[in-house]
Parts: C-alpha cells; structure tokens; sequence
C-alpha cells in the first residue's frame, strides 16, 4: 500500500473495477464488494470509510465523502459534477418488509423478496450530509438536497429539497455551471 491514505494508481488498477478514469483519488480505508461492476470516471474522490457495491457508475469531478454507502444492486449512477456529503446512503434496493417473505442476504431466494430500481443522481447535483436515497430516485440535474432527508420520490432541476420526506422547499441557482465551465 502506498504512503498516503489514498490508493495509487497501481493499486487501484489491481482492484478490478470495471473502469477506472484519471485522477482518481481513493480512501485506504474505503470498501468495494463486486468492483468489477463498478466504473469510475475522471477526477473523482471517494472518501474513508465508504462502501461501494453492485453496479455503481460514478461521472467526472465526482465526490463521495466519508462514510457514504452505495448499494447498487439494480444500480446507481452520480453524474459529472456531483457530491455525495457524508454519512448518505443511497439504496436501489429493499427487501419486502410487510411479513409476508424473510429478510436476509443469506436467506434463500424463494423466501425473501427484494425489489429495486436504479437511481440516478443527476449532473450538479449535491445531497446533503446524513440523507437517505431510497430505490428508483432520481434527483435531477442541479437539484440539492438538505443534510438529514430522505429522499423517496424524484426531485426535479434545479430544485433545493428537504425533510422527511423530502418536499421543494426553493430553487436553485445555476451559476455555479458557469463556473465550472470557465475553468474547462
């Protein structure tokens, strides 16, 4: 293992991801379960203490800060741009919890009843730290959302969303894409 709390790029390549762009900063200290369904694009950071797994996608000038939690077994996408603050998890799958089926990953089957679908995270999009992304979710582009929501229902563009469950609560500006396309 190299010398800093970061990966180098030939430990990273060693690991098997699907794709791995350039300038990609990964934690030591973060976990991947399945990282050959997982691609990485350009100048990404993935933070201490995260856990990636299933078929993740993540853009460019993406950050995943600490502690955050992807679980894409129907999966997940974070376009460019994008930010993840700490402790979120996002889940594109849940078990049947109503009593009618088991719940376990070491049950078989033919007893338990996970259903799911991909979330999408969308170009400039910020969550908050603390949020819950449940299965299906899409927060479209240049939407945020406030630290501690959960996020059940898709939040369109350019909107600022929070609370449990999350509801529009105002709008967002957009120049911050001029920024970031002044230094392209």
């Amino acid at each position: 293992m190299s010398n800093t709390s970061f990966y180098n790029r030939e430990e990273l390549l060693q690991m098997g991801f699907k794709s791995l762009g350039e300038n990609v900063l990964i934690s030591s200290n973060a976990n991947f379960y399945s990282p050959e369904t997982i691609e990485i694009g350009n100048n990404t950071r993935i933070d201490d203490f995260c856990l990636l797994t299933g078929r993740v996608i993540i853009g460019n000038y993406v950050h995943v800060s600490a502690y955050t939690s992807l679980y894409g077994k129907y999966g997940i996408e974070l376009k460019d741009y994008s930010g993840l603050s700490p402790r979120v998890t996002i889940f594109s799958a849940s078990d049947d919890f109503y009593g009618e089926y088991a719940v376990g990953p070491l049950l078989p089957q033919n007893i338990t009843n996970v259903q799911g679908s991909k979330v999408t995270i969308g170009k400039y999009v910020q969550v908050g730290s603390g949020c819950t992304v449940l299965p299906g979710v899409q927060i479209d582009e240049g939407a945020a959302v406030g630290a501690m929501s959960l996020v059940n229902k898709n939040i369109p563009e350019w909107k600022i969303a929070a609370g449990i469950p999350a509801k529009i609560i105002n709008e967002r500006k957009k120049e911050l894409v001029n920024k970031i396309n002044s230094i392209r």
